[in-house]
């Protein structure tokens, strides 16, 4: 299936001097830095209206970059019988309980394996839908429920529902330290300046705002519900990584490993042994697309994060005399 698109974008500050293709990659990065070099050759973008063969081309802030191309996503991806826990399904939607470690949609390195391929498999008719009708998306390692389109129709109103704040999406974690109270992270969220697998708080990025709240306080961790009124690329990680509150077991945000005073042996290995981000899509929220009625979903917490929490209850009924706050 081909697709007439057209992608702009203008270039930011924190972009000037920089290479034409990294810049291209970091504004347009549902695209792969090899589509996007394949672009510039074939002389389909435009900067301030003149087409730009060059990767290498330095841009300056304030030029317009436009791209038009017809792209044939749809037709290489390729149905495959991957499991996928199904909470709820109509003729107009779908949601599931996403595992870690299973990729949402193809990409650079994950050319299949994925949610969507799953998906494609077991609705034959999603590959009539854009992106087999994935509204939104949840990292890797990153657990819990999402919801998919069965219709162009329904994945539109979803989509312009998110966008306009109107899904409730609610977490839980485990972060690091010891936080007082609940509150709220209202800071823009872009690319990494030099790490380009990261992203990161910086005055240039899109709006993002997150707000959590204590669910259960450990002696040097916090267990923590959180909703997003934006959806960024690793917005619940980076905002907590930016209060200094890390979520355990993060490994691009989370730092060094960090263990309490007199940890146990068994909290000494559970804390090692989490290597994925203590994050879970706990509660979805939204009204249905076609009948608009109000529905909502609930996953259980994953069985890691139910012991990753079990070991910190008791890691703290063990050490309560040290526990000042008591």
């Amino acid at each position: 299936m081909s697709q007439q698109i057209q992608l702009t974008g203008e270039i930011q500050p924190q972009h000037h001097g920089q290479r034409l293709d990294q810049v291209l990659a970091d504004l347009f990065s549902d695209y792969s830095r090899s589509r996007i070099k394949s672009w510039i050759q074939d002389g389909v973008v435009h900067l301030d209206g003149s087409p730009i063969n060059k990767p290498r081309e330095k841009v300056t802030v304030g030029q317009v970059v436009t791209i038009d191309v017809t792209i044939e996503d749809e037709g290489r991806w390729e149905p495959q019988p991957i499991e996928l826990d199904v909470v709820y399904e109509d003729d107009q939607l779908i949601v599931i309980n996403k595992p870690a470690g299973l990729v949402v949609h193809p990409g650079a390195g994950t050319p299949d394996g994925t949610v969507l391929n799953g998906l494609l498999h077991r609705y034959p008719e999603l590959s009539d839908v854009p992106r087999a009708g994935i509204v939104h998306r949840l990292d890797k390692d990153t657990t819990g429920l999402m919801v998919v389109a069965r219709t162009i129709i329904s994945q539109t109103a979803l989509v312009a529902a998110l966008q306009d704040r109107l899904i409730t999406r609610e977490y839980e974690a485990v972060a690091i330290g010891h936080i007082t109270a609940g509150g709220s992270v209202d800071e823009p969220i872009g690319r990494h300046s030099r790490k380009r697998t990261c992203m990161a708080v910086t005055p240039f990025g899109k709006p993002a705002v997150t707000h959590y709240r204590i669910a259960e306080h450990f002696r040097a961790h916090t267990y923590l519900r959180l909703r997003l009124e934006s959806g960024r690329t690793h917005q619940i990680r980076v905002h907590m990584a930016h209060l200094r509150h890390p979520l355990v077991g993060d490994p691009l945000y989370g730092g060094r490993l960090q263990l309490p005073t007199h940890s146990s042996e068994e909290l000494t290995q559970t804390l090692r042994g989490f290597k994925r981000q203590a994050l879970h899509a706990t509660m979805l929220q939204l009204k249905h697309p076609v009948t608009g009625e109000m529905m909502q979903w609930n996953a259980e917490t994953p069985q890691d994060m139910v012991h990753l929490l079990d070991v910190l209850r008791e890691d703290k009924e063990l050490n309560r005399d040290q526990i000042d706050w008591l």
